[in-house]
C-alpha cells in the first residue's frame, strides 16, 4: 500500500477549504444556481435579479467559478455538468440545503472549539447535540431528508419480506427527526401506524413529511425524552436511527435496554447510522471525521463499531443484526430480530 505524502500544496488546501464551503453556502443561500439554470448572465444581471450589489455579484462569480462551481465564458456565468441536478431547488436530486446540516453554523461553532473539546474530552458547549429543544434538529428534520431517504428504502426493502406478512405494523421511530425511515416503511405498508419520539419542537416538522407522502393519517406524536418518555407499544419494528453514535457504548446501551421490552416477542430493531469497520481511518475516512463531530457536540458519544452493536444487542436481548449497505452513503444498516 502506498504511503500518503502531506506536502507544501495539500496542506495549503487544507487551510484553505473552508473557504470553498463558505462559497457552496453562499451560493446557495443568495440563489445563484437557480438563477443561472434560467441561461448564461452577466455579473451586473445576476446582481440585478438577486438583489445584490454587482461588485460583490462580480467578485462572488468568479469565485465560485474557480473552484469549479460555475462556468465562466467571455464574462457570463452558466451552469457546469452537474449543477442542474444536485445544486437547482427544483431538480429532485436537489443537494444544496444539506449545506444547512453539514456546514451549518451550529456545527462551525463547535469545530471552532475542537482543541478545547480534545482536551476536555467532551463538547464545551453551552448549547450542543444532548442539550433539550436544541434548534439544529429543527434544520436536520427540514433539509436531511435527501439523505435518509436511500438509507430508509434500504431499510424498508430489508423489511419486506417479513413485515408484508404481517396483519398489523406498529413501528416506533425512536430520535425520529424528520421521520423518514418510519414514513417510508408506512408507505410500503399500508397496515403500518407509525409514532414518532423526538423532542416537541421537531415533531411538528416530521408532521409536515407525513402530509407530504400521504401518510399524516398513520402517524402518532411521542414528544419527550427518549430515555424518558413512556413507550407504549409493544412495536413489531422500533427503529433507531441516527442517534447512537451520541453516547457511550455504556449509554448507547442503556438505550437499548430501555427500547427492549417494547419490541413484540417476534419482532425486531433496526439501527442505521455511521459505523466502524476492519479498515484504518485512511481507507474509511467518514466515521473518523463524524467521531470529531460528536466529540465536540456530545459528552460521549462517536461512531461505534460493528463489534459494539453487535454487544449492546446481544446485551438487550437481540440478535447480531444482519447488516445492509447504502449505496453512495456511508451508513449501514442493521436489522436485529429480538431473542425468544
Amino acid at each position: 500500500m502506498n504511503k500518503r505524502t502531506i506536502s507544501r500544496e495539500s496542506l495549503l488546501g487544507m487551510m484553505q477549504a473552508y473557504k470553498t464551503t463558505s462559497l457552496l453556502r453562499t451560493g446557495v443561500s443568495m440563489g445563484v444556481f437557480d438563477c443561472l439554470a434560467e441561461g448564461p448572465v452577466d455579473a451586473e444581471t445576476a446582481a440585478g435579479r438577486l438583489g445584490s450589489n454587482p461588485r460583490g455579484m462580480r467578485i462572488l462569480l468568479n469565485a465560485l467559478a474557480a473552484v469549479g462551481l460555475v462556468e465562466e465564458k467571455a464574462g457570463r456565468f452558466e451552469l457546469p455538468a452537474g449543477a442542474e441536478e444536485f445544486l437547482v431547488n427544483k431538480s429532485p436530486g436537489y443537494l444544496g440545503d444539506m449545506v444547512r446540516i453539514m456546514a451549518s453554523d451550529w456545527e462551525w461553532d463547535a469545530l471552532k472549539r475542537l482543541d478545547e473539546a480534545v482536551r476536555h474530552g467532551g463538547t464545551v458547549m453551552e448549547e450542543h447535540a444532548e442539550t433539550p429543544g436544541y434548534g439544529y434538529w429543527e434544520d436536520f428534520a427540514a433539509y436531511a431528508v435527501v439523505v435518509a431517504r436511500p438509507t430508509a428504502e434500504v431499510a424498508a426493502e430489508a423489511l419486506k419480506p417479513w413485515a408484508e406478512g404481517r396483519e398489523k405494523l406498529d413501528v416506533l421511530d425512536v430520535a425520529c427527526g424528520h421521520g423518514m425511515y418510519g414514513l417510508t416503511l408506512a408507505q410500503h405498508n399500508p397496515q403500518a401506524q407509525v409514532w414518532a419520539l423526538d423532542w416537541p419542537n421537531v415533531l411538528p416538522l416530521t408532521e409536515q413529511h407525513a402530509e407530504r407522502m400521504g401518510v399524516l393519517d398513520r402517524l402518532h406524536r411521542l414528544p419527550g425524552d427518549m430515555f424518558e418518555v413512556p413507550l407504549g407499544g409493544p412495536y413489531d419494528i422500533v427503529l433507531v436511527t441516527n442517534v447512537l453514535h451520541h453516547f457511550s457504548e455504556e449509554r448507547a446501551g442503556e438505550l437499548l435496554n430501555r427500547l427492549a421490552p417494547a419490541v413484540k416477542p417476534d419482532g425486531k430493531i433496526v439501527l442505521v447510522g455511521f459505523t466502524l469497520g476492519d479498515e484504518g481511518p485512511a481507507e474509511d475516512p467518514a466515521p473518523h471525521l463524524f467521531s470529531i463531530l460528536m466529540l465536540s457536540w456530545t459528552f460521549e458519544g462517536e461512531v461505534h463499531s460493528i463489534a459494539a452493536y453487535d454487544r449492546m444487542l446481544a446485551a438487550a436481548g437481540f440478535t447480531g443484526g444482519r447488516r445492509y449497505d447504502v449505496p453512495g452513503l456511508a451508513f449501514r444498516v442493521l436489522v436485529a430480530d429480538k431473542l425468544p
